[in-house]
C-alpha cells in the first residue's frame, strides 16, 4: 500500500509547494523555510518532503544549495503557468476519483435493482428526463442532472452509509466531476448509459443493472485517461 500513497502524497504535496511560492510573493532567489519548518507545517515526514523538493528542483521551480537552504529557482515563472506537476496531479486525481466510482456504484446499482420499489424509480426518470432537456443546453443543468443520477441511485440502494458515501464523494470532487463531463465530451452516450442503467433497474435484472453501471464508468475512465494522455 505504502508504494501507491506515497506518490500521490509527494504529487499534493509538490502542489502545495508550488501554492506556497504563489501566494507568498516569493520572487527568484528568495530563500524558503528550512526541511524542518516546511516538514512542520504539511504535517509530513522529512523523506516525503524531499521527494516533493527533488521534483520542484527538476522543474526548475526551486534550487536546493548544500549548506545554505531551499531557494526559489529562476524558472519559477516557467513552471508556475504550464507546470507539469500540476497536470500530472490533477490528471491522477480524476482518474482516482473515477476508479474509486468504479469500486463502489455498480454494487449499488445493483442493491437499487433488488430493492427499489417501482414507485421510487420516479425520480430516477425525472433526473433523466431533466439531463435529456440539456444534451445541447446548459452543461451546469446536465451535470447536476447526471449527479442527481448517480447519487438517487445509490439512495434506492436501501443503505444509507454507503448512500452518504457517494454523495459525499460527489459532493467533495464536485469541480472534478464538471472537469470529467467537459473532458468526456459525448453527452448523448452519456445520457444513454444512464438510460440504460436505468432500465435494468427497473427489470429488476441485478447483474445487468451493476455490469451496465460498471460498464458505464470504466468506459468514461478510458476516454478521460485517454484524452489526458494526449499531447
Amino acid at each position: 500500500m505504502s508504494e501507491v500513497t506515497r506518490p500521490t502524497l509527494s504529487d499534493a504535496l509538490t502542489e502545495r509547494m508550488l501554492e506556497l511560492i504563489r501566494t507568498g510573493g516569493h520572487r527568484p532567489g528568495d530563500r524558503l523555510p528550512s526541511t524542518r519548518e516546511l516538514s512542520q507545517r504539511f504535517a509530513v515526514t522529512t523523506p516525503t518532503l524531499r521527494e516533493a523538493l527533488r521534483r520542484l528542483e527538476a522543474t526548475g521551480a526551486i534550487e536546493m544549495r548544500h549548506g545554505s537552504g531551499i531557494y526559489v529557482g529562476a524558472d519559477i515563472e516557467r513552471v508556475v503557468l504550464p507546470n507539469p506537476n500540476v497536470r500530472e496531479l490533477h490528471a491522477a486525481r480524476l482518474l482516482e476519483l473515477l476508479g474509486a466510482r468504479i469500486v463502489i456504484e455498480p454494487p449499488l446499482a445493483a442493491m437499487a435493482a433488488e430493492h427499489a420499489d417501482p414507485d421510487e424509480l420516479a425520480p430516477l426518470k425525472r433526473v433523466l428526463d431533466e439531463a435529456g432537456r440539456h444534451l445541447r443546453g446548459d452543461d451546469a443543468l446536465l451535470h447536476e442532472a447526471n449527479m442527481s443520477f448517480h447519487r438517487a441511485t445509490a439512495r434506492l440502494a436501501g443503505n444509507s452509509v454507503l448512500h452518504e458515501v457517494v454523495d459525499s464523494l460527489l459532493t467533495i470532487h464536485g469541480p472534478e466531476q464538471r472537469e470529467i463531463l467537459q473532458i468526456f465530451d459525448d453527452r448523448r452516450r452519456d445520457y444513454e448509459e444512464h438510460l440504460a442503467i436505468l432500465e435494468a433497474i427497473e427489470a429488476r435484472d441485478t447483474a445487468q443493472a451493476e455490469e451496465r453501471m460498471r460498464a458505464h464508468l470504466v468506459d468514461v475512465k478510458t476516454v478521460i485517461e485517454h484524452r489526458l494522455q494526449s499531447p
